[in-house]
């Protein structure tokens, strides 16, 4: 199953009449150039989750190098994801990898 189908499984999982009005997921676009995913987490069962970030090709700078680079990590009760132009793919399977090693989601 291709990782936007998944996503799209794992976000009706969630959708409970409340969650889906204030919370939710987004995915844009960076001027690095790159992509974005974000994640509410707020009212799932990942909120609490440990999760240990995944980065690489970020400088000392912290600002990314070329662009095959990654920045996946939780803040609060967000999952963001950052990536180069052709890491959006990426981005998705940490995410989805994380939710189903911690939930009963096969997707």
């Amino acid at each position: 199953m291709d990782v936007l189908t998944t996503l799209q499984q794992w976000y009706l999982s969630q959708c409970n009449e409340e969650w889906e009005h204030s919370r939710g997921i987004s995915i844009g676009t960076l001027d690095n150039p790159g992509w974005l995913i974000e994640v509410d987490l707020a009212g799932t069962d990942l909120d609490g989750i440990p999760f240990t970030g995944r980065r690489y090709g970020i400088g000392d700078n912290g600002h990314p190098v070329g662009r095959n680079w990654l920045d996946c990590k939780v803040e609060g009760s967000k999952f963001r994801g950052y990536g180069g132009p052709e890491k959006l793919n990426e981005l998705i399977t940490v995410f989805l990898e994380w939710a189903q090693a911690n939930l009963k989601f096969s997707g």
